[in-house]
């Protein structure tokens, strides 16, 4: 329970920190419950959608439900995409790449990505009817963070310990941490309106492995930044295959 906790309060900015004191190495092993987090943030996202859809119009709705998760997170995973499109856009070493990534500032490439990122983000789900993007959200959001989870058994951190922002290295997930984070990813997809739907699973599995390949070959390791643009890419990949699926 109190690595679940941990990851509650690691991964949201909701004040569950005040329920109990977490011990700093719970939070190495928080990792399988991310998709469970997910639950939370497509959950409440989805609400504030269907909530604001009923007084405004749809393309402001889905902007209010973007907001709504971005404040919920505190931006963390779109720091780390920021960073990651910075640092392997900028970066002609691993080095360098390292480097850039764990500068506090942006760059051109970052502010280009989140553009790039948000205005995909926004055009796919308003091309969908307001039923299908909420059942979307629902199962994408919780997918994608597992999908994004499993880096850790592909890859060694590509930093030491003490160099890590958040001061911790996630170890590889025992086949027991795979069968939770597993189920908490799977679950939501029941909920999507038909069977040819999960057919759109297969392009966050693509995704994530051309950018782990990618991760190897550049700084031979993955960093907290690369698990978030990871997980907002291979997300990205979801809602693209549901549009895909839908037309």
């Amino acid at each position: 329970m109190r690595q679940l906790l941990a990851a509650f309060i690691f991964f949201t900015r909701l004040p569950f920190g005040r329920l109990a004191a977490i011990p700093a190495e719970k939070f190495k092993r928080i990792i399988p419950y991310w998709p469970l987090t997910g639950w939370l943030t497509s959950g409440c996202s989805v609400f504030v959608l269907y909530v604001t859809s009923l007084l405004l119009p749809y393309g402001i709705a889905l902007l209010f439900a973007m907001i709504a998760r971005l404040l919920l997170t505190g931006c963390l995973h779109e720091d780390g995409l920021a960073d990651f499109f910075d640092g392997f856009g900028g970066g002609s070493s691993r080095e360098r790449i390292l480097a850039i990534m764990k500068d506090s500032h942006i760059g051109t490439y970052g502010v280009a990505g989140l553009l790039f990122y948000f205005a995909l983000f926004y055009a796919l789900l308003s091309h969908l009817p307001l039923e299908l993007a909420g059942a979307a959200i629902l199962a994408g959001d919780p997918f994608a963070k597992g999908v994004s989870s499993m880096i850790v058994n592909r890859l060694p951190y590509a930093r030491s310990e003490e160099e890590a922002k958040s001061k911790a290295v996630y170890p590889k997930m025992s086949a027991g941490d795979c069968a939770i984070c597993i189920l908490f990813a799977s679950l939501p997809l029941i909920g999507l309106p038909a069977p040819r739907y999960l057919l759109a699973t297969l392009l966050p599995v693509i995704s994530w492995c051309f950018l782990t390949w990618l991760m190897k070959k550049k700084i031979q390791g993955y960093t907290g930044d690369c698990c978030g643009a990871l997980f907002l890419l291979c997300e990205i990949g979801f809602y693209l295959g549901v549009l895909l699926i839908s037309r």
